[in-house]
């Protein structure tokens, strides 16, 4: 079975078109090769696919017959996965809404104040690092 279609069929991918596109972008990678989307594979294959900087690590125990349900896929691939990997995305999803949040715009004079008085800086418009009012 081709990579793209098991990729697809196991449910790491909604289309078969994201699954080749991912293996043209060198995001999946069989027996430690990079494998193009029209690559073989075969039970006991190792398959390291990068989706949302997560490097998941499967092992292939069978082909599916076609795309199978969500709670049949643990029947052809094993997860080994780390915990570390979701873990560190999840420090990356706090480091990015740490202050403010996406589509807020710029800071408005009030937040830039309140910056400044938290970093101890003198203000780059004035002459002597005093706001005048």
């Amino acid at each position: 079975m081709r990579i793209d279609k098991f990729l697809w069929s196991t449910r790491y991918f909604k289309t078969r078109n994201l699954a080749s596109n991912a293996c043209k972008k060198g995001q999946v990678k069989v027996n430690g090769y990079s494998a193009k989307p029209s690559k073989e594979v075969y039970p006991t294959d190792k398959v390291i696919l990068r989706k949302n900087q997560i490097d998941y690590q499967l092992h292939v125990l069978e082909l599916p017959p076609s795309r199978v349900g969500a709670k049949l896929v643990d029947i052809y691939r094993k997860d080994t996965t780390p915990k570390e990997a979701f873990e560190h995305n999840e420090l990356l999803q706090y480091s990015k809404d740490y202050y403010r949040k996406k589509g807020t715009g710029r800071p408005t004079k009030k937040d830039r104040r309140e910056i400044e008085d938290y970093l101890d800086t003198p203000s780059p418009f004035t002459e002597n690092g005093e706001d005048e009012d």
